[in-house]
């Protein structure tokens, strides 16, 4: 069987990963993911106990979880090195170690505003308290992926890779949660407008809406979840 992806919207992070799977050009099929609906809903914990995407149904029909683990199992199949590097080499360990920071600091920053948005019984003050820390928070680790920016075309080299992919899924939160201007970090916006415009990014996104477009041809189609939850979920009793 050719591997499932299930990616959440709206906004999800795991927008990344069908970015990736279209430049790696892996064979793979799609389950779109209600985040507000579906996957509140206590079937989908199934799938994945924490009720999160992504999740990767994988060849083998095993659940994989976890974006940083799901980037190792597309990466150990990316024979052609279309999105990654030699294992042994130093650009690997500066993309592993991007992912890493885009996946843990900077992506943690936003919780405090996804916290304030989401909060199920809303208190002004608390929710005041929450945008403000988060407003900081995020601006600092943008101060410090600006830092880390170089002289490359993209994060790592003058190609996309899974580093790129990550930032992807994430990056457009500054824009939602009306943080700050993204032309505050000059390297990083040029980044992300030249990283908007490439075709697989605009394929992912445009499925992401939900609109039914063609890509290069890796995706052979979607599949609805109830499907993945009944023929790959954890049988309850």
């Amino acid at each position: 069987m050719v591997p499932i992806l299930l990616y959440g919207f709206p906004l999800g992070s795991s927008l990344g990963l069908v970015v990736a799977l279209e430049w790696m050009g892996l064979p793979h099929r799609l389950c779109r993911v209600d985040m507000l609906g579906e996957m509140r809903e206590p079937s989908y914990r199934r799938i994945n106990p924490r009720a999160e995407t992504p999740v990767l149904i994988t060849d083998k029909g095993e659940v994989l979880t976890e974006t940083m683990a799901i980037g190792a199992w597309l990466e150990a199949r990316d024979s052609q090195r279309r999105i990654s590097f030699d294992p042994l080499s130093r650009d690997a360990d500066r993309m592993h170690q991007m992912m890493a920071f885009i996946n843990t600091g900077f992506t943690a920053a936003f919780s405090p505003l996804w916290s304030a948005l989401e909060m199920e019984r809303p208190n002004p003050d608390v929710q005041s308290c929450l945008r403000e820390w988060g407003r900081r928070a995020v601006i600092e680790r943008h101060d410090r992926l600006e830092e880390m920016i170089g002289d490359t075309e993209c994060l790592i080299a003058d190609r996309p890779t899974l580093a790129d992919a990550l930032l992807l899924g994430v990056a457009r939160w500054l824009e939602f949660h009306e943080v700050a201007d993204p032309a505050r970090w000059p390297k990083l916006h040029t980044l992300r407008r030249r990283l908007e415009a490439d075709p697989a990014v605009v394929y992912a996104t445009a499925l992401e809406n939900g609109e039914t477009v063609a890509g290069s041809g890796a995706c052979k189609g979607h599949v609805q979840l109830r499907e993945v939850i009944e023929q790959f979920g954890v049988t309850t009793r």
